[in-house]
């Protein structure tokens, strides 16, 4: 039997009503468990808040808010003005929808709007919106585009909404709206997956490695629950699907990397540029960012070097694209190349903002899986199939065993105009691992003249009104650091320094789509801003020192009872859209960096006293 939507619904509700993340999962597990397996992908999807993964480059619903309330108003047969206040006093039109819907069937109304001139969507009412339905009308009204697409879309949606009992309306609405905040991250889908179609949690790392070879959630599951778990073993890359990228720790001592590493490393250039994860299947090439968003259409030069380049039918590498200059081919910021990203008439600016890619992996060539193999071997392999020119070539690296050559050739990147250098691995256990943050890869970076080793990716979860020349305007975010042990985002300080007037004056309008009434259901801070932000923004932040906070979440408890970590005089340095809010500095992260801290201060003191 068909999927009722409204089991959905139920679930929506549920999730929204807790914050405890053990019920979430028990959610989960109720829901995929009535699940039929031709439903799993798109009830994941749902989940998610999305209609398929970004990458795959479809177009968006296209619906905004007075398109929503006017959809309604069609629907519900009452004035736009009516459904408008009432949304206005709720919080949100997919709650003024139920609202107005429950008071019809309260009524005993006749049906309304469309459905009431409908006999087509009387029947189809009588029966339940299905899963199938929702979906599917959804992708309609995403892909009607063009001439005429506003009444399309309008049509279709009413016909939903007029169909939809009161509590699934108000859902459809929130998808809609983009305002479905449920909570729950893709680790606790994932592990109710591993429960529900591997037979334990246990299975939750098979799972989990798929996903992150094939980032499509609802494509793992439609796997899993038609093929079971030995299918999701056996997967491998797919050109054109990409890969969740391997992330790197970080240290601020040339001696302890090479300790980290085993002794021996391959040392490359860490550019300032937008990491890129390049496939190529014949003629076709495909380019995606690391937040997994398919960036094609904005470097077609790079298409031209990966398709002529490459030698192999097909292939999927890692390297870093970064504008040069045209003159000089010095490398420029990685501003410079966000300028390109913005443009419109991409063969102009191509011109304007050349670029450099830089390989640096191999994770899939002609049929063999490369991310279950040592660096060494993917490096080779890279090294076989590339064509270099000067515009597209391998990181410039080496490998070395001792910290001194490390430290050399650190302030040579630097010099070149490089942030540092990336050390790696290289012994039998260096494979790549997709999604994950180890110590086979790490960061070794210039500071800012700072006393802080390193700056951090933090995300914004809420934001201050601003005093004197600010005052009516946002002037300090809440800053956060990402726990992937739970899923949530934990305060690590108040930033309101770094940011230009230009910043500023771009503030509020940046944090609109993501301002809430209430606190989102992943944060956790004690400390109350004005507005909270949903996680969605991250910066790059600075500061003079990590120190112990009373007021902040970030690992409480962990250095001192009734203590957590946070940042003295920080400082905002620039946003980093290309970076997901999972891609953050994590809790650990900000751990060992104050640990280290900590243990330079001894050293220095026991030299004094020496």
């Amino acid at each position: 039997m068909p999927m009722q939507f409204s089991v959905l619904a139920d679930t929506f509700e549920r999730l929204e009503r807790t914050t405890s993340r053990t019920q979430m999962l028990l959610y989960l597990v109720e829901l995929f468990k009535k699940t039929p397996k031709e439903s799993i992908d798109k009830v994941v999807y749902f989940l998610q808040g999305k209609l398929w993964p970004d990458w795959r480059g479809y177009p968006e619903l296209g619906v905004g808010e007075k398109l929503l309330i006017k959809a309604a108003s069609l629907a519900l047969h009452v004035p736009e003005s009516r459904v408008e206040a009432l949304a206005k006093r709720l919080g949100d039109v997919g709650s003024a929808i139920e609202r107005l819907k429950a008071e019809r069937e309260r009524g005993g109304a006749r049906p309304a709007g469309l459905l009431a001139f409908i006999p087509e969507a009387q029947r189809r009412a009588a029966e339940g919106l299905t899963v199938e339905r929702v979906y599917d009308t959804l992708a309609r009204i995403a892909f009607a585009t063009g001439e005429g697409s506003r009444e399309i879309k309008l049509k279709l949606l009413a016909s939903l909404l007029s169909e939809a009992k009161p509590k699934e309306a108000k859902y459809i609405a929130r998808f809609v709206e983009g305002r479905l905040r449920l909570g729950v991250g893709d680790a606790t889908i994932v592990e109710a997956l591993a429960v529900v179609f591997g037979g334990s949690a246990a299975m939750k790392p098979v799972v989990e490695r798929a996903y992150n070879l094939r980032a499509d959630l609802g494509m793992i599951a439609r796997i899993l629950a038609e093929r079971g778990i030995e299918a999701l073993k056996a997967i491998k890359p797919e050109v054109g699907v990409p890969i969740r990228p391997m992330l790197a720790e970080r240290l601020s001592d040339a001696a302890e990397i090479m300790k980290k590493l085993g002794g021996r490393a391959l040392v490359e250039y860490k550019y300032d540029g937008e990491r890129a994860q390049i496939h190529k299947k014949g003629d076709k090439v495909w380019i995606f960012s690391r937040r997994l968003e398919n960036i094609t259409h904005a470097y077609p030069d790079v298409v031209e070097m990966a398709r002529e380049n490459i030698r192999a039918e097909e292939a999927i590498v890692e390297g870093e694209i970064v504008a040069i200059d045209p003159e000089t081919g010095e490398l420029k910021p990685f501003q410079v190349l966000m300028h390109r990203r913005r443009k419109h008439d991409v063969y102009a600016v191509m011109r304007e903002i050349p670029v450099a890619v830089f390989l640096f992996d191999a994770l899939y060539v002609d049929g063999e899986d490369l991310t279950v193999k040592p660096l060494p071997e993917r490096r080779r392999v890279l090294e076989r199939i590339v064509v270099q020119t000067e515009r597209w070539r391998l990181a410039e690296g080496m490998v070395t065993d001792s910290a001194e050559e490390l430290e050399k050739f650190f302030l040579r990147a630097v010099e070149d105009g490089a942030e540092g250098v990336m050390a790696k691995a290289l012994h039998d256990r260096s494979i790549y691992q997709a999604g994950a943050r180890g110590w086979l890869w790490i960061k070794y970076k210039r500071d800012y003249k700072s006393e802080m080793a390193d700056s951090v990716d933090l995300v914004v979860i809420g934001a201050f009104y601003g005093k004197g020349r600010r005052g009516g305007k946002f002037g300090a975010l809440l800053m956060a650091a990402y726990d992937p042990e739970t899923g949530t985002f934990k305060s690590v300080c108040k930033v309101g320094s770094g940011f230009t007037d230009e910043d500023l004056e771009k503030l509020d309008e940046l944090l609109a789509p993501y301002i809430r009434s209430s606190k989102p259901p992943r944060v956790d801070s004690t400390m109350k801003p004005d507005v909270w932000v949903e996680p969605a923004l991250v910066a790059e932040i600075i500061g003079s020192e990590l120190t112990l906070s009373p007021i902040h979440t970030c690992c409480h408890g962990w250095v001192k009872p009734g203590a957590g970590i946070s940042i003295r005089f920080p400082r905002f340095i620039r946003w980093r859209p290309d970076k997901s809010p999972e891609d953050a500095t994590t809790t650990k992260e900000l751990y060992e960096m104050y640990l280290r801290q900590l243990r330079k201060i001894k050293e220095e003191a026991g030299a004094g006293e020496a």
